[in-house]
């Protein structure tokens, strides 16, 4: 003990003397930088990148030849065709939200709870396509589905069809696409809250009768609604802005927002409606957060 507490003490004095040469004692002891320093880098990034463009562009809906005006406003809300556009966007979104719920949450329950020696595999078939442009993704659905594609000669082969379909544009294709793109978001918000469940209340809910089908229902989904909550939001906002899909696959078949302001930027010009536009649908996209926020706060309310 006595040989074991005198290296100690000649370790710690030898320490400190080596500390002192190199002046690290001095530096120790002075202050520490400011907490908001460290986030100084980020802030002023999202300040140049992304505050100031929202700011100009506010600026830009309200800005005419004459002064301030919010004619651009009254154009879009005066007008019932923006009002279709608008609710065309709005429900778009929400079936592809829909669809990718009806999709995502039996793939996270199984990612979760029985793939164990596949996860990883399952893993990469879900974020692969988010690996590749989407304009890339876009053009393999119009190969899979064109009049020459894929699909079209399987079923001439085949004799199930005498002439080819066209299935390469259309609301339906629309749809397919915008939900493989934006699955994987559901998925993954989906999983994290499954894994954050406490298996013993299932084990609980079985030992007093309930089937799988009813632990299911009344306990395993009620505890992961944050996860849906969010994954919702997550999906709801990217297809609320998203354009190139529905440009190369939509035929005309539906009208978004997006799509009406990159069609306006080509052709008309107009910055002050475009401008609105685009507020319009940043306030669409803070609609849902806001909702969402108020929906985890009820619920960790009523926990």
């Amino acid at each position: 003990m006595g040989q074991g507490s005198e290296v100690l003490s000649a370790t710690g004095s030898a320490k400190r003397g080596l500390g002192s040469r190199l002046g690290l004692s001095s530096f120790a002891r002075t202050k520490t930088a400011p907490s908001w320093l460290w986030a100084a880098p980020s802030l002023l990034f999202l300040m140049l990148f992304f505050v100031l463009p929202l700011i100009d562009n506010a600026a830009r809906s309200v800005a005419t030849p004459s002064g301030l005006s919010a004619i651009a406003y009254v154009r879009f809300f005066g007008d019932g065709y923006y009002w279709g556009v608008l609710a065309q966007t709005i429900a778009l979104s929400a079936v592809v939200t829909l669809l990718c719920l009806l999709v995502g949450y039996p793939v996270a329950f199984f990612l979760v709870r029985h793939s164990r020696t596949w996860a990883g595999l399952l893993m990469f078939c879900l974020v692969a396509p988010l690996l590749t442009s989407i304009v890339m993704r876009t053009f393999g659905w119009r190969a899979l589905l064109g009049r020459q594609g894929v699909i079209n000669m399987v079923l001439l082969d085949l004799g199930m069809v005498e002439r080819p379909l066209s299935m390469a544009s259309g609301i339906g294709t629309v749809l397919v696409a915008l939900v493989h793109v934006l699955v994987p978001f559901m998925v993954l918000s989906i999983a994290g809250a499954l894994q954050g469940i406490d298996r013993r209340l299932e084990e609980s809910a079985r030992i007093l009768g309930a089937g799988r089908i009813a632990t299911l229902a009344r306990v395993t989904f009620p505890l992961s609604l944050d996860g849906v909550a969010t994954g919702c939001i997550l999906v709801f906002m990217i297809a609320n802005g998203s354009f190139v899909t529905l440009l190369l696959l939509g035929g005309g078949s539906i009208q978004t927002i997006p799509l009406l302001i990159y069609q306006h930027m080509n052709s008309t010009r107009d910055f002050e409606l475009i401008s609105a536009m685009s507020n319009i649908l940043l306030a669409t996209a803070i609609g849902c957060l806001v909702l969402q926020s108020k929906f985890i706060r009820r619920r960790q309310l009523a926990k």
